[in-house]
């Protein structure tokens, strides 16, 4: 660029991020990467010092993902940030071709990539926006009954193909390239939101502002997929629903999201055994537990 910045800056954030973090970095090599560690204790910061010496590295207090995203993007000046989970890499030349694409889409608040499972097979990363009765198709298993129905799966992208380039509603936040000026006018990643759905609720702002979300099949990006939690944070994710539906959903429609996933969890947690149907338990008492003003103030 004229005033010299880069055109591209990548932020990763990291929470015990072994074994993937290496993987994860060696495939932005070359670009100016900042990694915010979250308060890792299994060396991960290590890795990052001693085998990617040019990385900037950030030690933070765990404030959530959002937070983490919002210092290592205060951290860089590039027209562009890559934002990378630590357990996702890029395949080949995938920065570029989003760059480019992003560069052609001048609208384009986002640009995000195919995202593949490490067997290579494709991980839909496409999604409709929440709303109570998406969640219900979710939570209710519904979309199992139609799954390129929009009726009934609206929230997984309706049976999206992923093989066509085009604006859609949001994409999952495992890999996705944000403009710096769309956010700059958006503002930052709204920190509320601890783990889940703070990318949704910034695409939601951006594409109120007329920014547009943009997914491309001509970039790829590998992405284990609950590395870094295990699959544990089931709660997390219900409280991220309520908190979207709060901010952008229409009056009461937080509180019939809960109890929706509630009386689906309760379901789950009578049909299935083992830690599966405990986490699915103490989601729904949690759910039980108060109304939406409560739980989100608790």
């Amino acid at each position: 660029m004229a005033d010299g910045r880069a055109r591209v800056a990548c932020v990763v954030v990291t929470y015990d991020a072994l074994p993937w973090i290496e993987q994860c970095l060696a495939s932005v090599a070359g670009a100016p990467t900042v990694v915010v560690d979250n308060g890792s204790s299994d060396g991960t910061r290590d890795v990052v010092r001693e085998r990617f010496p040019a990385v900037r590295l950030v030690e933070a207090e765990n404030r959530g993902l959002a937070a983490g995203w919002n210092r290592g993007i205060a951290e860089t000046d590039a027209a562009h940030v890559l934002v990378l989970n630590a357990d996702a890499w890029l395949v080949e030349d995938a920065l570029d071709r989003l760059v480019a694409l992003a560069d052609a889409t001048p609208r384009a608040a986002v640009v995000a990539p195919r995202l593949l499972d490490p067997d290579g097979t494709l991980q839909r990363s496409v999604r409709g926006f929440p709303t109570p009765w998406r969640l219900a198709t979710e939570y209710l298993y519904l979309r199992k009954l139609a799954p390129r129905s929009r009726v009934l799966n609206a929230f997984y992208g309706a049976g999206f193909d992923h093989d066509s380039t085009r604006a859609v509603e949001w994409v999952m936040g495992a890999c996705f390239l944000v403009r710096r000026s769309a956010y700059d006018e958006v503002g930052p990643f709204d920190e509320r939101f601890f783990l889940f759905s703070e990318e949704v609720d910034w695409m939601r702002r951006a594409t109120d502002a007329r920014w547009s979300i943009v997914f491309t099949p001509d970039a790829r990006c590998v992405h284990v997929g609950g590395a870094a939690h295990g699959g544990r944070m089931l709660l997390e994710n219900v409280r991220g629903h309520l908190l979207y539906l709060t901010l952008h959903g229409r009056p009461g429609d937080a509180e019939r999201a809960r109890l929706v996933m509630r009386a689906a969890l309760v379901a789950r947690g009578r049909l299935y055994r083992g830690e599966r149907g405990a986490v699915y338990r103490a989601a729904a008492r949690w759910l039980g537990s108060g109304d939406v003003e409560a739980l989100l103030a608790g």
